[in-house]
């Protein structure tokens, strides 16, 4: 239902699983295994699956802990979107990528759930798509040390509002990994 004209298609979106971002994150192997399988599913369905790879001074391009993640292995033809800033939209070819391919629906996974997947989330819906966040996909280091809750309750939160997430013409939402229907996407 996205307010985009002629963008019937829907993508995978897979934000930042890179080695040096989810080294320490919660639940790591689980969450890679569960994205690991929808990319699978994603690419049965013949649904594009868009990798997006985060670079800063902390992140240095090309370094070991910039790579993405080996249990992950992107397809050839898979568009690789390289970003420096949180909203994957931001300072990018994203647009640009997903428009040739008539892509109007996102589905979301990866890494960090308060930063990177946040404002991917954010920036996609205002931008007109729809915007799904797969629940169990998705993760986040432990800051609480810096104040923040505990990574658990972040990813909760985050699945709580984006649950109930709305605007006109535009579908929010959030679905489990075994919920996500690739074929009627």
């Amino acid at each position: 239902m996205t307010v985009l004209d002629n963008r019937p298609n829907t993508a995978l979106l897979v934000i930042d699983v890179q080695k040096g971002v989810v080294a320490d994150a919660h639940d790591r192997d689980r969450v890679v295994a569960t994205i690991g399988h929808l990319v699978g599913r994603a690419r049965s369905a013949g649904v594009d699956v868009v990798w997006i790879q985060h670079h800063d001074d902390g992140l240095v391009r090309d370094s070991e802990g910039w790579e993405l993640v080996p249990e992950l292995d992107r397809g050839e033809s898979e568009p690789l979107v390289h970003k420096s800033y949180g909203d994957a939209f931001e300072d990018t070819d994203l647009e640009k990528v997903l428009a040739h391919r008539g892509i109007g629906r996102l589905i979301v996974t990866g890494a960090q759930t308060d930063q990177c997947v946040r404002c991917t989330l954010h920036g996609a819906f205002v931008r007109g798509y729809d915007a799904t966040l797969v629940a169990d996909a998705h993760t986040t280091s432990d800051l609480s040390s810096y104040g923040a809750p505990s990574p658990d309750e972040v990813i909760a939160h985050t699945n709580l509002y984006w649950q109930y997430q709305v605007a006109p013409g535009r579908t929010a939402g959030t679905v489990s990994a075994a919920e996500v229907d690739f074929a009627r996407a």
